[in-house]
């Protein structure tokens, strides 16, 4: 059984095609991931969270209308003149450093929507044939020690194989997720046995479900070039991995932190308290606001 080495994970790929349909009309102009959350939008967190695990290479997977997700991580030349003539250095710092400089970002056009695997399929010509990285930026997880990218790296690192995060959900809701069987699930990882789309709760094989954080090896581009696409002609990761259980272990791991749905108008306002209850400067005011608002 051939074992990848996921000794360096450097390219993380972010799948940004989608239209972001639950938040019309303000994603008409504006991509759901360049939302903010507080003062920084959507997508920086995921960012954020793949260079701390090490990654120096992110490929985005976008369409040809998102020039904005492109645009927020080129220069802006004009508004930095600006900001350095009227000796704004904080905020100069802040444009400057949305990337640091060793950090490369890479743009790829997926041509039409046609599912996830799809779009981390489109990412093969720049991730080639090392093991890499997926960050969905919808789910959006807040943690207090390693980011949870740093956590499925580690594991994969330890046990030469791919990681899927995963979390508990209620089984009425395995019908929104891909569902893992791991019959050995100890209390954080186990090992893949099966992977299903979407199932209905009394098929479900389990209540474990993924969510957007991956490290996978370059097999799976071969895997998701086989699978048979489905309704709408889309191509599912969850099919590719399934494939891919016949051939190399993957496992799934809880990870430490909470996530946040923001591809859901409520996801997106939940985390939008958390983090303005956690930032520096307007953790006291928020707390304020919130007693007043809730008559407390």
């Amino acid at each position: 059984m051939h074992r990848e080495d996921f000794g360096r994970v450097r390219k993380a790929v972010f799948p940004v095609a989608g239209l972001g349909t639950r938040f019309l009309p303000a994603t008409k102009t504006v991509p759901k991931e360049m939302l903010p959350v507080v003062d920084r939008p959507l997508i920086q967190y995921a960012v954020d969270e793949a260079i701390a695990a090490g990654c120096d290479t992110l490929v985005f997977i976008t369409n040809r209308y998102k020039h904005a997700v492109a645009d927020y991580f080129d220069k802006a030349y004009e508004l930095e003149q600006r900001l350095e003539k009227g000796g704004k250095d904080d905020l100069l710092e802040l444009v400057r450093n949305v990337l640091p400089s060793h950090v490369r970002a890479v743009f790829v056009t997926q041509p039409e929507a046609l599912g996830l695997g799809h779009a981390v399929l489109c990412a093969r010509p720049v991730v080639g044939d090392e093991p890499f990285a997926v960050l969905l930026p919808d789910d959006l997880i807040w943690s207090q020690g390693p980011g949870a990218l740093a956590q499925r790296l580690e594991l994969a690192r330890a046990r030469s194989a791919g990681v899927v995060a995963v979390q508990e959900v209620p089984r009425e809701q395995t019908g929104s997720y891909g569902i893992v069987a791991a019959p050995h699930f100890t209390d954080r990882s186990g090992r893949i046995e099966a992977i299903v789309e979407k199932p209905r709760p009394e098929t479900a094989p389990s209540t474990l479900a993924v969510v957007g954080r991956y490290v996978l090896p370059a097999r799976i581009f071969d895997c998701l070039e086989r699978v048979t696409p489905g309704s709408g002609g889309e191509i599912q990761l969850t099919d590719g991995i399934a494939a891919l259980l016949a051939e190399q272990p993957v496992l799934a791991c809880r990870f430490e932190g909470r996530r946040f749905d923001c591809g859901s108008r409520i996801g997106l306002v939940e985390a939008t308290i958390q983090f303005a209850l956690e930032h520096e400067d307007l953790a006291e005011d928020a707390r304020r606001y919130m007693r007043a608002a809730l008559g407390d």
